[in-house]
């Protein structure tokens, strides 16, 4: 079972910088692709929206909301995803969510989500 540690959240004005991390582990055989998904105010947990996603090999996949101004990249060897957020908007604020495939030790495939952290963009 993997276990996935999340920091970085909290309170930021408009066109400020946050940047979130999410360190992975746990009884594993390999990671697969690691992301962020990000659940607005009022909306529920089941309707969470894609951010940003990047593979083992660094290939990534962005959201036109937050293309240009969100970058997330991995360190394969700390088995941690980062989420480097700039320019933030009010409608950023939402909780954000780690999410990692993975092969557990027994070969089955699986994912795993964080517990989320908070981000508040407001002035």
């Amino acid at each position: 079972q993997v276990q996935l540690v999340e920091s970085g959240g909290g309170l930021v004005q408009p066109g400020g910088t946050l940047t979130l991390s999410c360190a992975a582990n746990g009884r594993i055989f390999s990671f697969g692709v690691m992301g962020w998904y990000r659940q607005p105010p009022g909306k529920p947990r089941d309707a969470r929206e894609l951010v940003s996603t990047i593979t083992t090999g660094g290939i990534t996949n962005t959201a036109d909301s937050v293309k240009g101004r969100f970058t997330i990249s991995r360190d394969n060897a700390k088995n941690t995803v980062y989420l480097q957020m700039t320019s933030l908007k009010p409608e950023d604020t939402a909780v954000y969510y780690c999410n990692v495939e993975y092969i557990d030790a027994d070969w089955y495939s699986r994912n795993a989500w964080g517990l989320g952290t908070q981000v508040t963009v407001s002035s």
